[in-house]
């Protein structure tokens, strides 16, 4: 990785690293305050940039988004010890304006969106919602878990017994055809219960399901809009947890 580790921190919000590098850059945040801070706070943006609303990332988001990263400046974290100045250190709201801008430049009309139990949001949870997010992601038990779709793309499960929640990150390649819909699960001693479904025509969902931990695995099917009271077979993945 030619890159340097303390520039990732967009990327990854934005779910555009491969492996290595996730895995290498997951390592840094353990040790590494300044990223971890930088991270939640696009995490947080990327969220309030979704205003609700639900779109699928258009094609060859993950290329776009590492050529404006080769191409943006990229301010070093702080060192461990020092303090930047009142006169050079930027305000939060000053550095998450920043974030929005280059988020919206990179992804265009694609947003991945932080949501509720039922994968819908008034404007004003959003921010509560955001921050539970934000807490399962930088916990320091996180566990991630990761399983291809059968149908392209992949479905990544963080989990935090400290915090008694987890986080499902959707990244389905295309939307269903035919007006059905994705939809979440989780399963517990081998019943399943639904934990929310996307939308027709979504294919992009991070969504926060409290008591994750205590779960054994986490599915995801295909199913007839509206969501469906019992997943339909075969899944299109299965995480396990345990």
């Amino acid at each position: 990785m030619n890159v340097d580790i303390h520039a990732l921190a967009g990327a990854y919000a934005l779910d555009a690293l491969d492996d290595l590098e996730r895995a290498a850059f997951e390592r840094h945040l353990r040790d590494c305050e300044a990223c971890r801070d930088e991270t939640a706070e696009l995490l947080e943006t990327a969220s309030l940039l979704a205003d609700g609303l639900w779109s699928a990332p258009p094609a060859g988001m993950r290329d776009t988004v590492l050529a404006r990263i080769a191409e943006t400046r990229q301010l070093p974290a702080a060192s461990p010890g020092r303090s930047s100045s009142p006169r050079t250190r930027p305000s939060r709201r000053l550095r998450l304006t920043a974030a929005a801008a280059a988020v919206v430049a990179a992804v265009g009309a694609g947003t991945a969106v932080y949501v509720s139990q039922r994968l819908t949001v008034r404007d004003e949870q959003q921010p509560a919602v955001a921050e539970q997010v934000r807490s399962v992601l930088t916990a320091p038990d996180v566990v991630w878990h990761e399983q291809p779709l059968t149908s392209g793309g992949t479905v990544r499960v963080a989990t935090s017994r400290l915090r008694d929640a987890g986080v499902i990150q959707l990244a389905a390649a295309r939307p269903p055809a035919g007006g059905r819909v994705y939809q979440l699960w989780t399963i517990r001693s081998g019943v399943p219960a639904s934990a929310g479904s996307l939308g027709e025509g979504q294919s992009v969902a991070t969504q926060l399901v409290t008591g994750l931990p205590t779960a054994t695995a986490v599915g995801v099917t295909i199913e007839k809009a509206p969501a469906s009271a019992t997943p339909t077979t075969p899944l299109q993945a299965q995480v396990d947890l345990t």
